[in-house]
This record gives structure tokens, sequence and C-alpha cells, in this order.
């Protein structure tokens, strides 16, 4: 996907995600989390087989029988968090990274846990691509938690 198309695409998501979230939820998104979609490119994150699909609002298979979030729901759980600056976040299910992409942009610090070693191991690969340096990730059971990072502010 060219740099111009996945822009636009990008855009046109969080358009529809803001009309979704005022329809449904009353209201729209916080801005900080608009632009937090905005800039991450949800189409490194997914599959190569389905980076022309990425910036569809539906959830996308990225293999072990788990998806990428759809980019609405990613959106509201992280308006629901209330993000600010100085925040540290656990994040349980890593997938491909994307969502630990979107946090790392409105949090100071990302801890994210992912059981299925092969998506964390792409994970890791995608947040180091994309300069993710405030995002740890480990393979293991999230409903374990991070205890040596504990407590957190946020935990999604």
């Amino acid at each position: 996907m060219d740099p111009t198309n996945a822009a636009q695409a990008r855009r046109a998501m969080v358009a529809q995600i803001e009309a979704l979230a005022t329809a449904s939820l009353g209201h729209g998104l916080d801005r900080h989390v608009r632009d937090a979609m905005a800039s991450v490119p949800r189409h490194d994150f997914v599959p190569p087989r389905l980076r022309d699909d990425a910036h569809a609002d539906r959830p996308l298979p990225i293999g072990w029988n788990k998806t990428i979030s759809q980019p609405f729901i990613a959106a509201v759980m992280t308006d629901l968090l209330d993000l600010q600056p100085d925040d540290i976040v656990l994040e349980v299910g890593a997938g491909l990274g994307y969502h630990a992409a979107v946090l790392a942009e409105l949090a100071s610090k990302v801890f994210s846990v992912e059981i299925v070693e092969e998506l964390a191991t792409a994970a890791k690969r995608n947040l180091a691509r994309h300069g993710c340096k405030t995002v740890r990730l480990r393979i293991g059971d999230g409903t374990r938690g991070w205890p040596e990072f504990a407590p957190f502010d946020k935990i999604v």
C-alpha cells in the first residue's frame, strides 16, 4: 500500500469511527485518540495478504485463531481508558502490536503480554519497525498480568 493511499485510508477509517462513536455513544472520541488512530499505520500490523483491507472497520484474522480488533472497538477501548501522558498501561493480548502502538501514542509506557509466541515475535518486529520505544512486550499468559511492573494506571 503506497503512503498516500494508506494515509487516505486511515483518514477515512477515523472518520467512520468518529461517525460510529457519535451515533452509538452519543459523543465523538477524544481528539487525542482520533489523532493516535490516524497516525498508526494499521496496514503494517496485519498479514501482508490483508493490507488492502486493513482500514476496513472489521476484525481481521492474524493467525492462531486470533484477530486484530475492529478499528472502532480499538478506538472505543482506548477512549474509555482516558489515557494521560504519564500513564503506565498493561495490555493483555498484543496480537501483532497494533493496539500497543496506538496506546504508545497516548501513554508514557505500555507493557503488553501475548500468549502466542509467533504473534509476540511478529509484534516485537512491527513495534520496533515503527519506533515504539515505550512498549515492552513479553510472551506469556496475560491473565497473570506483569507483576514486576505493577501497579498499572490502566489495563486493557
